[in-house]
């Protein structure tokens, strides 16, 4: 459970440094602690779009991973990014990330910090 914590955590700085970093991803709300609520709720369902929909899409597309050695990963990320825009709006989040080449450079910075996040601060498995 701590783990999960601390992974959803990390995914919410690092969806806050792709808010901050580019103007096509926002995240709007009226109060600071609203944008936070949001954030972590948008850090879930993206947690969950990775946890479920990534690796289904990363077997039908493991013939690109091995011609493009590897950078699909680059576009598999911006369609998880987009598919979490997509559900924000569903679940009526204030999130939003618009087109597909802003989607790929915010998959990559939140890979990036995500990353960083998750060796910085602790995990469950260290108990």
């Amino acid at each position: 459970m701590k783990n999960f914590v601390v992974k959803t955590l990390a995914n919410a700085g690092a969806l806050a440094v792709a808010v901050w970093l580019l103007d096509k991803i926002t995240l709007t709300g009226d109060s600071t602690g609203k944008k936070i609520a949001t954030l972590l709720l948008v850090a879930l369902v993206f947690g969950l779009v990775n946890f479920l929909v990534k690796p289904i899409v990363k077997v039908l597309t493991f013939p690109l991973f091995i011609l493009t050695l590897g950078l699909i990963t680059l576009v598999v990320n911006a369609l998880m990014l987009l598919l979490t825009s997509w559900l924000a709006d569903k679940l009526d989040l204030s999130f939003h990330v618009e087109g597909f080449w802003t989607a790929v450079l915010g998959g990559l910075i939140i890979s990036v910090v995500s990353w960083a996040l998750n060796v910085v601060l602790p995990d469950g498995d260290n108990d």
